[in-house]
C-alpha cells in the first residue's frame, strides 16, 4: 500500500514566516530563474544541445533556495506535539534515484536512473523498525528525540536523506501519527586497477547486504613481481544496531605484504544526549612484517606483532547543578572507566633509553565529562546537497589512570575542551585544547603532548554559478619528553595535500584556507565544486625552533565530484604547486584521486583516551 506523504511545511513555518521568507528570497529566485531560463531556451533549440542540457543540468537542485526549510537554524518543528501519544508509525522508503525527502513525488529522470532503483534492494522496513527507530507507537512524543532520531538515521552509511514527519490524528487531538521517510544510497561499490598482466586490484563493497543495513567489503590485489607477498586480501563486514541494543558489531581480516590482522570489536556511542550507557569490546592481534621506524635522523625496519585489547564502558545523566545557562536540559555529565593491554610478541630491542615505544602496557584510565550537544540543519558544507547535521555545544573532560607498563608503573593525566557556535550571519566556529602527559613522579614528564585546534566555515554566498563557502583549518600541535621514533607529519592528504617523509618533527604548525564553489553543474548525476586551497606548514624537531624552519607551501585548484545517491566517496581533478617540498623532483603535482567526506567534531564523551600525538 502506498503511503501518503502530507504536506507538512506549515509544521515548521507558520504562514508570517513563509511569506517574510519569499520576500528576502524573491530576488535571488528571479535571478536565477532568468538566468537558467535563457541558458535552457537557447540549448533546446537544438537537438544535440538540449540532451547536453538534460545531461548537465537538473532543474530540482538542492541549494539554499530550494531547501529553505533545511539549512535555516529553525527551532524544534516537533514542540507542538510534545506529550501526544504516538498512534501509528508509517514507513515510507524512497527510491535511490529521483525522489527527495522534500520532494517524494520527484521522478527519476532517465532509464538508466530507473533501473538502478530496481536493481537496489532497498532497507528493509522491520530492520528500520527494530534496529534504527528510538520510539515506538503507545510513547509519547518527544521533542528531542524525534530530532535526534532523524540525526541519526542520517548519519548511518545506508541512507541518502531521512526525514520524520508528525501529523494530528484524525479522531483524537491527544494522537498522532509519525511517518518516518528514508531514502537509501546506492549501496555496491565495485572498482580497482590494473597495472599490467600480472598486477591488479579489485574491490567490492556492499554497504547494505540483502537490505539489512550490513556492510560486507572484500578487496584482492596481485602483484606477480612482489618478492614477499603476489596475492592480497581486506575483508571486514558490520553489523549495525543489532536489534534494539544498538550495539555495532564488526569484524576484520587482512592478509597483505605489510599488515596481518585479525580483529572483533562490539561497540554503541553515546548516539544521542539521551542515551545513557555506552562502551565497547576489542580484541585483535596485529603483525607487521617490514615496520618502519623514524627517528630525527634515520629510518629502519623491524618486524612487529601485538595483542591488542580494549573494554570501556561509560554512563551519562543529567547534572544535578546548572550550566551554561538556556539548553541546559541537553547537558551530561559522563562518567567511564577504561582498560587496555598491550601484549608485543616480535618487537625490536626495549630499554629505558631505546624503543620504549614498543614496551608492554596495561593501561587502565577514568574520565568524567560535561557535554552539551545540540544540533542544526544545513547544505552545502561538506556534502554536495544531503541534509547535514551540524554540531554545536562545549565538552570538557578530565582523564586520569596508571599505567603498568613493562618499564615501570607511570600515572596519566590529561584534559580536554572544545566549543563550538553556529550563526547564520557569522558561520560555524570551532576550536578545541587537548593536553595531556604520563608522570613518573610528580615533576617528570613523559610523552606529553599539548594541541590546539581551531575551524571556521562561513555562511553559503549565492551568485548565478553556484553557492560559494571559505574554510579555515588551523591547528598546532607540541611534543614534551617523547620517544627518540615518536614523531609527527605534515605528510598526507589531510595535511599538506602531498606524501613525503622529510616533513616530520616534533612540533606542528598547521593551515588549510579552501575556497569552495557549488557549482550548478550536473554531469549523468554528479554534482560539481570547483575548489581553490592553500596549504602552509611548519614543523621540526626539539634541536631547532619552530620558526627557524622553512614554511612548507601547497597551492592548488580541483574539480571535485560526487553523486549523494551513491556510496563512494567524491572524487576529483586536482593540479597542485608544491614549491619548496624537500626531495621533489616535480613540484606541480596532477592528480586524480577519491575524496573522503569530512566529518564534523561532535562533543560526545566516548572513551577515556590517552590524548593522541598526530
Amino acid at each position: 500500500m502506498k503511503i501518503p506523504v502530507p504536506d507538512t511545511r506549515s509544521d515548521s513555518l507558520t504562514l508570517t514566516d513563509s511569506i517574510s521568507k519569499g520576500i528576502r528570497d524573491s530576488k535571488q529566485i528571479a535571478r536565477d530563474s532568468l538566468f537558467y531560463t535563457k541558458l535552457k531556451n537557447r540549448m533546446f533549440k537544438h537537438r544535440v544541445t538540449r540532451e547536453l542540457h538534460k545531461l548537465l543540468f537538473h532543474d530540482n537542485y538542492n541549494s539554499r533556495i530550494k531547501t529553505g526549510d533545511v539549512n535555516e537554524i529553525e527551532v524544534n518543528p516537533f514542540i507542538q506535539y510534545q506529550g501526544r501519544v504516538i498512534n501509528k508509525i508509517y514507513v515510507r522508503r524512497l527510491g535511490v534515484f529521483g525522489p527527495s525527502v522534500y520532494d517524494t513525488l520527484r521522478r527519476p529522470r532517465s532509464w538508466l536512473e530507473r533501473t538502478a532503483n530496481q536493481l537496489h534492494a532497498d532497507t528493509r522496513e522491520g530492520v528500520i523498525r527494530r534496529s534504527f527507530l528510538l520510539f515506538e507507537e503507545g510513547d509519547r512524543v518527544s521533542p528531542d528525540t524525534l530530532r535526534d532520531n532523524e540525526r541519526l538515521l542520517r548519519s548511518s552509511n545506508v541512507f541518502h536523506d531521512a526525514r520524520i514527519i508528525v501529523v494530528p490524528h484524525g479522531n483524537s487531538h491527544g494522537f498522532v501519527d509519525v511517518y518516518v521517510i528514508t531514502q537509501d544510497v546506492w549501496s555496491l561499490l565495485p572498482s580497482g586497477s590494473v597495472g599490467a598482466l600480472n598486477r591488479f586490484d579489485l574491490r567490492l563493497e556492499q554497504r547494505n547486504f540483502r537490505g539489512l543495513a550490513h556492510t560486507f567489503s572484500n578487496q584482492v590485489s596481485y602483484n606477480g613481481t612482489d618478492p614477499f607477498q603476489k596475492l592480497e586480501y581486506r575483508g571486514r563486514y558490520i553489523i549495525p544496531y543489532i536489534g534494539k541494543t544498538f550495539f555495532t558489531g564488526q569484524a576484520d581480516l587482512v592478509q597483505t605484504r605489510d599488515l596481518k590482522q585479525y580483529s572483533l570489536r562490539f561497540y554503541r556511542p553515546f548516539l544521542t544526549p539521551d542515551t545513557k550507557w555506552a562502551g565497547s569490546a576489542e580484541l585483535s592481534y596485529n603483525r607487521f612484517p617490514r615496520y618502519v621506524v623514524f627517528s630525527e635522523d634515520t629510518a629502519r625496519l623491524t618486524r612487529l606483532g601485538y595483542y591488542y585489547n580494549d573494554i570501556w564502558a561509560g554512563y551519562a545523566f543529567k547534572p544535578f547543578f546548572s550550566f551554561l545557562g538556556e539548553g541546559d536540559d541537553r547537558t551530561r555529565l559522563v562518567v567511564a572507566a577504561r582498560f587496555t593491554r598491550l601484549a608485543f610478541t616480535s618487537r625490536p630491542e626495549v630499554r629505558a633509553d631505546t624503543n620504549q615505544l614498543f614496551q608492554n602496557t596495561n593501561a587502565t584510565l577514568f574520565s568524567i565529562g560535561l557535554s552539551r550537544r545540540r544540533y542544526v540543519r544545513d547544505v552545502l558544507i561538506y556534502g554536495f546537497g544531503r541534509t547535514e547535521d551540524v554540531p554545536y555545544g562545549s565538552l570538557a573532560s578530565i582523564v586520569a589512570g596508571y599505567d603498568n607498563a613493562e618499564l615501570g608503573q607511570r600515572k596519566y593525566l590529561g584534559f580536554k575542551y572544545s566549543k563550538a557556535h553556529y550563526l547564520e550571519s557569522f558561520g560555524y566556529l570551532y576550536g578545541a585544547l587537548s593536553i595531556g602527559s604520563y608522570l613518573r613522579s610528580k615533576t617528570q614528564v613523559e610523552q606529553g603532548v599539548l594541541t590546539l585546534e581551531s575551524s571556521y566555515f562561513t555562511p553559503l554566498r549565492t551568485t548565478n554559478w553556484g553557492n560559494w563557502r571559505h574554510f579555515i583549518n588551523f591547528r598546532y600541535t607540541m611534543g614534551a619528553e617523547r620517544f627518540t621514533n615518536e614523531y609527527i607529519t605534515l605528510s598526507g592528504r589531510d595535511r599538506l595535500g602531498i606524501n613525503n617523509d622529510n616533513l616530520r618533527g616534533t612540533r606542528l604548525l598547521l593551515t588549510n584556507i579552501e575556497n569552495l564553489l557549488f557549482s550548478r553543474l550536473n554531469i549523468v548525476g554528479f554534482r560539481v565544486a570547483i575548489v581553490t586551497f592553500a596549504n602552509l606548514g611548519l614543523v621540526s624537531y626539539q634541536t631547532r625552533k619552530l620558526f627557524q624552519g622553512p614554511l612548507y607551501q601547497g597551492y592548488g585548484v580541483a574539480f571535485r565530484l560526487r553523486n549523494e545517491n551513491l556510496t563512494f566517496n567524491s572524487f576529483q581533478i586536482r593540479i597542485a604547486w608544491y614549491p619548496n617540498i624537500p626531495g621533489n623532483a616535480a613540484p606541480f603535482r596532477p592528480a586524480f584521486e577519491g575524496v573522503p567526506t569530512a566529518r564534523f567534531r561532535d562533543f560526545d564523551t566516548s572513551a577515556p583516551e590517552i590524548i593522541p600525538y598526530r
